[in-house]
């Protein structure tokens, strides 16, 4: 690709933290998503529904999509999405906390579209 080509692409990162106050109530919503996916194969499915009810982590991974964010941007067409959940132990007050600091940690289960 040329550099005219590829200058259309931009990398939009986002980090969220979220607190979770009713896991059974993301689960379930988890649970209904894979349901409802008429296109998952039942040996995925199985796979998913474990996924999602051993770790809520997993059932944010399953109800968060990156196209939500930007399907209704004007002009621009999501190319490909990558995105991670894990749990954390999370210090709003800590210095490791510093959203400006990108730790490049790629150890993460990565969920991709695209």
């Amino acid at each position: 690709m040329s550099a005219e080509e590829t200058s259309r692409f931009v990398r939009l990162r986002v980090e969220l933290f979220l607190e979770v106050d009713d896991a059974g109530a993301v689960t379930k919503a988890a649970l209904e998503r894979i349901a409802d996916d008429p296109g998952m194969p039942a040996e995925e499915r199985a796979h998913a529904e474990g996924a999602v009810t051993e770790d809520t982590a997993e059932a944010l991974a399953y109800l968060v999509d990156p196209f939500d964010l930007v399907s209704e941007v004007p002009g621009v067409d999501l190319a490909q999405a990558s995105w991670s959940s894990e749990r954390i132990d999370y210090d709003p007050d800590s210095p490791d906390w510093d959203l400006d600091d990108d730790d490049g940690d790629e150890d993460d289960e990565e969920e991709t579209v695209g």
